[in-house]
């Protein structure tokens, strides 16, 4: 390469360094967003798979798999949650959860009744009641729905009335306020016809989904590209001037 100059050791070194770290930060977004493609493609799958019986996955839930289970038991109907403002099809709203006692065990099992869009006003979207007797439950059970850091801690706790509104689904935080255990995940219920709940559900992977992994591994790719282009933009060679021939 005669048009380069030839470069410090550490130029070389450091420039190697660089584009091959790139490169693996890049390798390794995108074998994460390999990964939570299969995780959506089970998932999908998991909504007409057979039916379990709950006791047989609720304690060691499979790592990567959603169970589609049936449960009996009773609902705590007077401890209702309401996830505030989640979006479908870009309508706000709440999404609602009801601690769920599975027959047989003093553990609270919380169930994801799904959806209920806003009504246009300040109001939010009245819950309808719940049945007070023993009840049939089917649906996946899935980890609970990723939270963020909530300004001013436990709003739980400071709400002397029910239903209580949370901006986000903190099971430690549900768990304290009720005084009991609950189980590991949720149970977010097949959809119904029937029901006034829309039950369209998803994996949450909270701000990195698929796509944001592999936007990232493009970014991380170009800045090793940058690196090489530097390295090869600082060495190479200026032109000489040509000199004038003189004048006879």
């Amino acid at each position: 390469m005669s048009w380069l100059r030839r470069p410090k050791w550490w130029w070389v070194l450091l420039t190697v360094a660089g584009a091959l770290l790139f490169v693996r930060l890049g390798v390794w977004q995108l074998h994460r967003a390999d990964y939570k493609d299969g995780l959506l493609r089970l998932y999908a799958a998991a909504a007409s798979a057979p039916l379990q019986d709950f006791d047989s996955v609720s304690a060691e839930p499979p790592a990567t798999a959603y169970p589609r289970v049936r449960a009996q038991g009773h609902y705590l109907v007077d401890r209702v949650y309401l996830l505030d403002n989640p979006k479908h099809d870009g309508r706000g709203g709440i999404e609602v959860y009801v601690p769920f006692r599975p027959q047989g065990h003093d553990r609270l099992l919380l169930v994801d009744l799904g959806f209920l869009p806003g009504n246009g006003t300040d109001q939010q979207p009245q819950v309808p009641p719940l049945p007070t007797g023993l009840v049939t439950l089917q649906g996946l059970y899935q980890p609970p729905p990723g939270h963020g850091f909530e300004m001013g801690g436990d709003a739980l706790g400071r709400q002397a009335h029910w239903p209580k509104t949370t901006i986000y689904l903190d099971m430690k935080q549900v768990a304290g306020d009720l005084g009991r255990t609950l189980y590991p995940r949720i149970l977010t219920l097949d959809a119904d016809p029937a029901a006034i709940y829309v039950r369209e559900h998803t994996l949450d992977f909270g701000s990195m989904p698929p796509a944001r992994h592999r936007a990232y591994a493009f970014q991380w790719f170009t800045f090793a590209l940058a690196a090489v282009v530097i390295f090869l933009v600082l060495h190479r060679k200026k032109r000489r001037p040509k000199s004038k021939s003189p004048k006879p």
